[in-house]
């Protein structure tokens, strides 16, 4: 989905997303370092430092960082895709013949079980791919029911394949299925996923979303909300 950007657009979320990756390094390093406590406590100081110095101008919770558009499904920040988010991998999701797929490696940073994905970190991102299959078949909805086959552990540090279809619409219902599996074995599921997303009434839209704002400021009320960002479909 091309996104076209003026030049202060386009050198924010250059920045923004600089500032992602650098913290998902630092991420990364926190939990496999092996250096002493002044080390560390030296670390957490410049931490502090670093977040001192971006908390002088935020955001509201109800207010959108200027780089996000849900209409477009673009969410800078979204925890699973969003480039500037310290927590995602972060995913990008492609368009495929019958659906979605994505292709990730995740680290220590997500473990659960030694060695291992964290159970809730599997249904995080299935929850975002099965969402960005509903996208991509021009439906949309929040999610309803979620339902996970954990059949083998998700293994750190090792390639892996998300894949997401629809399966079908019924009024306001839409259904959806998923897996995760190796990316050398992509029809071996390690985590099978089914899903419900629902299309919310406009009365429903109205009370979730009417503090929205934008990022000056102005009511912004999403038609479309979702937590999706862009699929990417080649375009």
């Amino acid at each position: 989905m091309a996104i076209e950007e003026t030049t202060d657009e386009a050198e924010l979320l250059a920045a923004v997303t600089e500032l992602g990756a650098a913290l998902r390094e630092l991420v990364a390093v926190s939990v496999t370092t092996t250096v002493g406590p002044a080390e560390l406590r030296a670390a957490a100081a410049q931490a502090r430092a670093a977040a001192a110095g971006l908390a002088v101008s935020r955001r509201s919770r109800d207010q959108l960082p200027a780089l996000d558009d849900p209409a477009q499904f673009r969410r800078v920040y979204n925890p699973v895709s969003g480039v500037g988010s310290a927590l995602a991998p972060p995913l990008a999701i492609r368009r495929v013949d019958g659906g979605v797929e994505a292709e990730t490696t995740l680290g220590l940073p997500y473990e659960g079980p030694p060695s291992y994905v964290h159970g809730g970190m599997s249904a995080l991102l299935l929850d975002q791919v099965l969402s960005s299959a509903a996208h991509a078949a021009g439906l949309w909805g929040m999610t309803g029911r979620l339902e996970l086959d954990y059949r083998r552990p998700v293994p750190l540090e090792t390639a892996l394949l998300l894949r997401a279809a629809v399966g079908g619409r019924h009024g306001r219902r839409v259904t959806i299925s998923g897996s995760i599996a190796l990316a050398e074995r992509p029809d071996d599921a390690l985590v099978q996923a089914r899903g419900m997303w629902v299309t919310p009434r406009p009365q429903q839209v109205e009370e979730y979303f009417r503090s929205i704002t934008d990022a000056a400021g102005r009511p912004s009320r999403p038609g479309r909300p979702s937590d999706a960002t862009a699929v990417d479909d080649g375009s």
